[in-house]
Order: structure tokens, then C-alpha cells, then sequence
């Protein structure tokens, strides 16, 4: 059964009483930081306030497990666009413990997962060219490992500025305790990437702009 009219008779009590008032700040302009984490649903609101700082403080960009998994995906994407667009300084990859994504690795998820992959005959397809869909829908084995691909992930990207920082880290879901598994430090220039790219990476910002119109 559907939420959705629910949803939307909620909203329109919220809508009446004005209480979208309190969120309008401008984060736009006080943006700091990017914070790439899990989707877990209690994450996001109990991030901000273990490392004590505002909503407006950071972009959150959630999926399973905090994992960058590839270098022209939706996250890193987001990630340049939050940089460029929001003036981001530094980057936070945060995972954390009891991770269900680190955990989905039993024989009953692995059949789970099989059985998804060959009942559906698109995804058999997939399975026939090559591709490891059993390896891309179950989980990882050490969060801390993880964590420092997806930092490493961020980092080596060709159109990634230099003067950005990207941190690894892991909280307890209920200590809130962070644990730095990569911590940040300025690197090198890339070779073949151009030098305009760094500092306040006007360039990459204007050829994402190109490529929007």
C-alpha cells in the first residue's frame, strides 16, 4: 500500500503552517564541506551533531556503505558539483560500524542476490557480458578498507583540485566516537591536469555549466 496520500496531506499542513521557515538559511553561501555517508536513516542528523556542526555547514550526499565506486559515477559527480558550485573546502568520507552493507555478505544474501540477478533477463545479460553483478550488489568486508578506496577514489580523479582536503573516517552508530581511518593532507598536481584547476577550481566550474546548457 502507498504512503503517498499521507505524505502529501502531511504536507500540506506543513506547507500551512509555515514550518519550512526555520530551514531556510543560507547554506549556499556558508558551506564548508562536503560529507559523503552511509544511507543508513539515522546517520545524517546524528553526523552533524557528532561533529558539531550545522546543516548549513555541509553537503551530505548518502548511498550504501559511503562507497565511491567508480570515477564517472552519480557520487563523484555530486562531489565536483558541490566543490565547484558551494565552494567546498574539504571532503569527509564517513562510514560507520555495524554497517549493514558490511554485514551483507552471508550465504543467504548471496542467494538473495542471485536469485534477483537470474530471474530478471536483463541482468542475466549483464551476467553473460562480464559484469560482476554479484561482486556490485553485495557488500564489503572491512569498513575501514573501504573507506580508504573511496578516499583514494576521490582523490586520483583527474578533475579533482589539489587544495581540496579528503578525510576517512568511521562513527560508532552509537557512541558517535570518529575513528580517522585517511586523514587529509595536500598533494602533488596530478601530471596532464592543468594547474588552472586548482585553488577555487573556476575552470571545472565553467565547463559543468557548459555542459548543463
Amino acid at each position: 500500500m502507498s504512503n503517498i496520500r499521507e505524505i502529501l496531506a502531511h504536507n500540506r499542513i506543513f506547507v500551512q503552517k509555515k514550518q519550512a521557515l526555520p530551514f531556510q538559511a543560507t547554506r549556499y553561501l556558508e558551506t564548508k564541506i562536503v560529507i559523503l555517508t552511509c544511507m543508513d536513516t539515522q546517520i545524517p542528523e546524528f553526523l552533524i551533531k557528532a561533529l558539531g556542526i550545522r546543516n548549513e555547514d555541509a553537503t551530505v550526499i548518502q548511498n550504501a556503505g559511503a562507497v565511491v565506486s567508480h570515477p564517472s559515477g552519480s557520487i563523484l559527480r555530486s562531489i565536483l558539483l558541490a566543490i565547484c558550485k558551494l565552494k567546498a573546502k574539504e571532503v569527509y568520507v564517513i562510514g560507520h560500524h555495524e554497517c549493514g552493507l558490511a554485514n551483507f555478505r552471508s550465504a543467504e544474501d548471496s542467494e538473495s542476490v542471485r536469485q534477483f540477478v537470474d530471474s530478471d533477463p536483463y541482468m542475466q545479460t549483464l551476467t553473460d557480458a562480464g559484469i560482476d553483478l554479484d561482486g556490485w550488489l553485495t557488500g564489503i568486508s572491512s569498513i575501514e578498507e573501504s573507506i580508504a578506496n573511496s578516499v583514494s577514489m576521490v582523490r586520483s580523479h583527474p578533475l579533482f583540485p589539489e587544495s581540496v582536503l579528503v578525510h576517512g573516517l568511521v562513527i560508532h552508530p552509537v557512541t558517535g566516537r570518529l575513528d580517522v581511518v585517511v586523514e587529509g593532507k595536500h598533494i602533488q598536481p596530478k601530471e596532464g591536469v592543468s594547474a588552472l584547476l586548482n585553488a577555487e577550481a573556476a575552470p571545472l566550474d565553467a565547463t559543468l555549466d557548459r555542459g548543463n546548457e
